[in-house]
């Protein structure tokens, strides 16, 4: 485990697993020192993964098997808890929030791993940090993103007309989960609580999604858009697609919280990654 601090002093962690670990989908074997996040034997760059909301690293890349398989094929791995999630710093303030906040801790970590390239992996609310990123960042060579659709296009980022923000800020913070009539706000509570998340933090970061233009035509990564065929927070993924240059849809089984988990998701993401 590695951590380091933002520019407002907020406490990020992350993992890294050297080419050929984590197929067990265990944690890492020891620290990998920071600023040497090799490419391994591939000859191509880190892999970096960025989770979704209430997540972090291990329930959406270590569980899934999706560490194990690009680490299997060869690719070193470092995967972040973003702020508010798993081991990284909680902040109750929305002001510390949003995805644009995490795109610049993302930059900082590929500041401390000293790689002049990487591939960029974001799910759900990584891939809104991710699309971020990517428009302003040169150093992402490849990137995919996974669990989300036109929402991005035509709202700035999570389809919040299928994810209200405000409904989610009252069902993350209600002492009577019961009372939750939605399914989509009834279940992201329900996965807050099975994984014991610090909820204060989780409402901070609904009470500041990403809802502005990303700049998608600037993207230069090659990019590859993954949704979930019943994932009603993906909908319509091609508007996304054709949203940015170049870009490659594949489809997966499952809903939001499924496909992630599907092995054909990791295998789209290995064999687009491994391209040169």
């Amino acid at each position: 485990m590695e951590r380091f601090t933002s520019a407002d002093g907020v406490e990020i962690v992350y993992d890294i697993w050297p080419a050929g670990e984590g197929s067990s989908g265990a944690a890492p074997p020891g620290d990998a020192p920071a600023g040497e996040a090799s490419s391994g034997g591939s000859g191509l760059p880190p892999v970096v993964l960025h989770h979704g909301f209430i997540a972090d690293a291990n329930i959406n890349w270590v569980a899934p098997g999706v560490v194990g398989a690009l680490a299997g094929a060869g690719r070193t791995v470092v995967a972040l808890d973003a702020r508010g999630h798993g081991r990284s710093g909680k902040p109750h303030d929305p002001a510390a929030y949003g995805e644009d906040v995490m795109a610049r801790d993302l930059s900082a970590l590929l500041d401390v791993l000293g790689a002049p390239a990487v591939d960029l992996v974001g799910y759900s609310m990584g891939a809104v940090v991710a699309l971020i990123a990517a428009s302003r960042e040169p150093r992402i060579r490849r990137l995919v993103v996974g669990g989300v659709g036109a929402g991005i296009v035509e709202l700035g980022g999570v389809d919040t007309r299928i994810l209200a923000p405000d409904a989610l800020v009252a069902a993350l913070q209600t002492d009577d989960p019961d009372s939750l009539t939605d399914p989509q706000t009834r279940a992201f509570r329900a996965f807050a609580d099975a994984v014991g998340a610090d909820r204060r933090a989780l409402a901070a970061q609904a009470a500041s999604v990403h809802a502005a233009p990303i700049a998608l035509a600037r993207i230069t990564a090659p990019t590859l858009v993954l949704a979930g065929d019943a994932d009603p927070l993906a909908g319509r993924p091609e508007v996304l697609a054709a949203a940015i240059p170049g870009a490659e849809l594949r489809l997966v089984p499952g809903d939001h919280l499924a496909a992630v988990a599907e092995p054909a998701f990791a295998a789209h993401v290995v064999a687009f990654l491994g391209e040169a």
